[in-house]
């Protein structure tokens, strides 16, 4: 028989239930890169995380005979709904053994509890800010995950998905990408020094990290405003702009970003992050001393590095931005001397940008789909 059970997030028992599952399941997948596990914590905890400034999130576990064999995060981001106008609970942190039955029941419980705050659509995963990955993998399970900025997931989760009656809303791609195979057009490339040549538009490299850091609140304010059309878009608050730019610091080579500025405002950025999955493989979520400097010294032996914070202010994508933005994305791609890169996280929505980039050599490798249902 199957209970479902609410966690007491002020019970650390309850909290390491929760959270310990997710590593029991994936324990000896090799294309699996754990999460910290104070990074989960953190989602559940009222009094810190910046989400319960403005929204509610319960926890729930499925207990078959006294073991713990599924999970799920129910959500009501109310900013998103304002925004965007709409009624939808969100769900996040889903996992769970290969069994339907679980699966229909954990669901069934967020219908329930979707209900009851009056919201009319259930969709997900989507999580507690923007640096959560979105959806639940469909495409690419041989390939391994970049850090935890998208979730990875066994085959079998699509299958508990659509058989409990969810459907495709969005989807989020990941390209690979050969640095020495990506390469412009000449005529993007004569666009791009033309707009440098004007001044219009200026790119910014940084010294060193204390350099980056001053500008991380401006990167994060623009961060904030150049989604606002996206599916996925709510406006942040501060604190939640601070988590976003801590977190960016946190893994930052000021070597490998870059932003483009107008009269000292920042209108686009090129986030690019150097992968320690397999630091964080080696350590399976424990954030230890010995382990910040196995993270940190992973960060010079990787052969790979992730682009996945590329973007710029709407009003300045149709006067040579985005031509600019593609040249430093080839010139850091080439000078990074890295013999692997991708690119992470994006939307399904962003069609000529998509367009763009498979042109420019970048290759579709892993697919991840956000599902919805009606209530």
């Amino acid at each position: 028989m199957i209970e479902i059970k609410q966690v007491d997030v002020n019970s650390r028992k309850e909290v390491n239930q929760f959270v310990d599952l997710h590593y029991r399941l994936y324990n000896g997948c090799p294309q699996w890169v754990p999460p910290f596990k104070n990074d989960i914590k953190l989602m559940m905890d009222p009094k810190k995380h910046p989400y319960y400034e403005h929204s509610v999130a319960d926890f729930f576990v499925a207990l078959q005979d006294g073991e713990v064999v599924g999970r799920i995060a129910a959500m009501e981001n109310l900013p998103f709904n304002k925004y965007h106008q709409s009624k939808k609970a969100q769900f996040y942190l889903f996992d769970c053994v290969d069994d339907q039955e679980v699966a229909d029941a954990l669901f069934s419980l967020t219908f329930a509890w979707a209900k009851s705050r009056g919201l009319t659509e259930v969709l997900g995963p989507k999580g507690f800010g923007p640096l959560d990955g979105y959806g639940i993998q469909v495409e690419g399970f041989e390939h391994r995950q970049m850090m935890n900025m998208m979730n990875y997931n066994y085959p079998y989760y699509p299958v508990l998905f659509e058989k409990a009656g969810f459907a495709k809303v969005n989807e989020f791609v990941s390209c690979y990408i050969n640095p020495q195979n990506f390469s412009l057009p000449d005529k993007v490339r004569a666009i791009a020094t033309r707009v440098k040549e004007i001044g219009n538009l200026s790119v910014k490299q940084f010294k060193n990290k204390k350099d980056l850091i001053n500008w991380g609140l401006k990167i994060g304010e623009t961060y904030n405003n150049t989604f606002v059309n996206n599916w996925e878009y709510y406006p942040l608050t501060e604190r939640e702009i601070k988590l976003v730019v801590d977190n960016i610091m946190l893994l930052a080579d000021p070597k490998l970003m870059k932003i483009l500025t107008r009269n000292d405002d920042v209108v686009g950025f090129l986030l690019v992050f150097p992968d320690i999955s397999a630091a964080m493989q080696r350590h399976n979520g424990n954030l230890t001393p010995w382990a910040l400097v196995d993270l940190m010294l992973e960060v010079k032996r990787t052969g790979w590095i992730s682009l996945n914070g590329v973007g710029m202010l709407p009003e300045y994508q149709g006067r040579g931005g985005n031509a600019l933005m593609y040249y430093e994305i080839e010139k850091t791609l080439k000078e990074s001397k890295i013999a692997n890169a991708e690119q992470t996280q994006m939307a399904d929505t962003a069609v000529q940008v998509r367009k763009d980039m498979e042109t420019l050599g970048a290759k579709i490798y892993k697919r991840h789909r956000i599902y919805g249902i009606k209530l």
